[in-house]
């Protein structure tokens, strides 16, 4: 009986044995494909103004109300108009006074009382009156606050009855029937976008909003600014996105979705590594069967897959599966399978 244990307990570890001995390997392999990478984004109106007081005085009616949409010309707000009104009147009033002695004068010197010059005075004096109604009319209008485009309004700080200086901010005015999103890219990335004309990065985008959802309007890159931040190294895209639901607003936030492509980049199964510490390893199977671990730096990421910049090359040999069993500098037997075989079960759509 014990002879029959001994046997059983020998053939179990054994067993054992054979079943952690049995690992799969690949080779990374280089290919063109693409990968849609994530760009934090700041979402602005295609206009979005503030709205201030030209001139001072009491605010003394307010014509709309907060989150309201307004049309271009509309009236918003009124300063108190009395004083201004008055002066409209004083500076007529100089006017019609300037012309009848512009005509008296001229009277004068038809008839050689006076010199020509004394008329020209007159005109003068005429002239400025004119010019003095203009701008009082001009102060007067400034007292009516109108929209200057159609949009939304934003919040309302002052109420009715408040004195307001010249200048002060009485709300802002957002256009939110296009949106622009801002987002930085790096040189390296930027480079690749604009030589890559045939292979160039999608200049169709998506945005994905705060909540994770997707906005159901694409959006595309229209302008890439002129100068990179000399801190960051980073260049900022916009993207403009419709807006006919209003859905966006002003100061949003989201994640602008953009297809980079790649040319023969070096990838490799993500179940492949594993993590310690924030670095990523892969365990490479050596000429004689032992397996080292060595760390991998990745730069980007398709479904399934890394892309690998450093660490590994295609002629290394890779344990894809028992990663989690392998130990290091162990020799090991292993079945190979082709890296486009591994592809393809990973349901890889490589272009």
């Amino acid at each position: 009986m014990l002879a029959l244990l001994c046997l059983t307990s020998c053939t179990t570890k054994k067993e054992e044995k054979e079943e952690v001995g049995k690992f799969t390997v690949t080779n990374p392999v280089k290919i063109d494909t693409s990968f849609v990478k994530q760009y934090v984004s700041q979402i602005r109106s295609v206009r979005n103004v503030e709205i201030r007081a030209q001139e001072k005085g009491f605010l003394q009616n307010i014509y709309v109300d907060e989150g309201q949409f307004v049309k271009a010309g509309q009236v918003l707000f009124r300063i108190m108009p009395k004083m201004y009104e008055a002066e409209l009147l004083k500076a007529k009033a100089e006017e019609k006074a300037a012309e009848i002695e512009l005509q008296n004068t001229k009277n004068l010197a038809d008839k050689n009382i006076v010199s020509k010059s004394e008329q020209a005075i007159a005109q003068a004096k005429l002239e400025q009156a004119k010019a003095e109604v203009a701008l009082a009319k001009l102060h007067l209008s400034f007292t009516e606050i109108r929209a200057p485009f159609d949009g939304t309004i934003d919040r309302i700080p002052k109420k009715l009855g408040s004195l307001i200086d010249e200048g002060e901010l009485l709300t802002s005015l957002s256009d939110n029937s296009k949106m622009f999103a801002y987002f930085n890219v790096s040189e390296p990335e930027y480079l690749e976008y604009q030589s890559n004309v045939k292979g160039r990065a999608n200049s169709i985008v998506t945005l994905l909003l705060a909540n994770n959802e997707p906005l159901k309007y694409k959006g595309r890159v229209e302008v890439i600014e002129s100068e990179f931040d000399s801190e960051t190294g980073n260049i900022a895209f916009r993207a403009s996105f419709p807006n006919s639901d209003k859905l966006l607003k002003n100061g949003e936030t989201g994640k602008v979705l953009m297809t980079v492509p790649l040319k023969n980049v070096v990838v490799i199964p993500q179940k492949a590594t594993y993590e310690i510490q924030d670095k990523k390893y892969v365990f490479v199977v050596n000429k004689n069967n032992v397996v080292t671990s060595k760390e991998i730096t990745i730069t980007g990421e398709i479904p399934d897959l890394y892309v690998v910049a450093s660490g590994i090359t295609e002629n290394d040999k890779i344990i894809i599966e028992g990663v989690q069993k392998v130990k290091e500098d162990e020799k090991i037997k292993f079945d190979y399978l082709a890296p486009q075989e591994v592809i393809n079960h990973l349901r890889l759509k490589a272009e």
